[in-house]
């Protein structure tokens, strides 16, 4: 058993499997630092995954998918945020339903479009994307030659650095820049935030908006290199399991990176101890009992805040008017 866990191999999955993860967790942190609390993510993932692999497919080049597949992501999460923040509806119901289209739509879509109308099996991409359409892996000069470490970080797609990348990236962007600020102000008291000019609708737009990118970047990667191409349900619930990423981390950059580790490590570990025989019905399960606790951890989170910011009202309306 050790020498299933402790090998390059073993490792190197783990890094390959939290990529999709990690760009949608990261799209939740801003999303939840906003107080916008997308959970369309997975639907978005999958509408972005199927666009991208489809115009790989037509232009011949995977970085005229990728930018599509952004565009995708970025297009369902603003729309998304219009019916919540313009129209007033139920921002958990409207992601409910981005995730219904995600799936039973994008099903549609691909037999319509490629004309499968037969079988829930033909209904895919996966015949159409070849290597000369998947994203670039990238063997890192210099340290793809030290041993153990070079075959675990080397050779990995480029969306898979850029994930990790990112992670940072947030961190200055929430912390160390203007626009994160009005965004955390706007997620921690949105009447203070306009009160002193901040446009919170905006604020709330380009965090969603920011979102729906790291879905798009999820999805392509899904469909542009995981996978090979969009299949019906390919991405298997990480949409949802970002978010449980982003409740154990603190909805901190940091701490939501080492989440997806951990689901990415569940993940890898059930399909290395079904590849060696066990009955896959006994591992399969493993990396979604994890995401029921991380989910679990989730809704305390998000239980604590409810009662944090109703008893914030209280205090306002308790206190002496001068």
């Amino acid at each position: 058993m050790l020498q299933l866990i402790f090998n390059t191999d073993f490792f190197f999955s783990i890094l390959r499997i939290t990529a999709p993860i990690l760009f949608a967790t990261l799209g939740a942190v801003v999303g939840e630092k906003a107080g916008v609390s997308n959970i369309g993510l997975e639907g978005t993932m999958m509408v972005s995954a199927l666009f991208g692999s489809l115009t790989t497919y037509w232009s011949g080049s995977w970085a005229v998918g990728l930018v599509v597949a952004l565009f995708c992501g970025v297009l369902v999460s603003l729309l998304m945020g219009f019916f919540a923040f313009n129209l007033k509806t139920d921002i958990i119901l409207t992601g409910i339903a981005v995730n219904m289209i995600g799936s039973g739509g994008t099903l549609f879509l691909v037999k319509v479009i490629t004309q499968q109308t037969e079988g829930k099996a033909l209904a895919s991409t996966t015949s159409l994307i070849t290597a000369a359409h998947q994203i670039p892996s990238w063997n890192i000069p210099l340290i793809k030659d030290i041993p153990v470490l070079g075959p675990i970080l080397s050779g990995h797609c480029i969306l898979t650095y850029l994930a990790f990348l990112l992670v940072f990236l947030t961190w200055v962007l929430l912390y160390r820049t203007p626009l994160g600020l009005n965004i955390r102000s706007v997620g921690e008291n949105p009447n203070a935030a306009s009160s002193v000019g901040v446009s919170v609708l905006k604020v709330k737009y380009i965090a969603i908006g920011f979102s729906g990118l790291m879905a798009g970047f999820g999805g392509a990667f899904m469909s542009m290199y995981y996978s090979m191409g969009w299949s019906l349900d390919m991405v298997a619930g990480r949409g949802f399991i970002a978010l449980a990423a982003q409740a154990m981390g603190a909805g901190e950059p940091v701490g939501s990176m080492l989440s997806a580790l951990v689901f990415g490590f569940a993940q890898a570990f059930s399909i290395k101890v079904s590849s060696r025989g066990i009955d896959s019905n006994l591992v399969t399960p493993i990396p979604y009992l994890v995401t029921i606790l991380g989910l679990v951890v989730f809704a305390l989170v998000l239980r604590h805040r409810v009662k944090k910011q109703h008893s914030a009202s209280a205090l306002e309306k308790a206190a002496p008017k001068a």
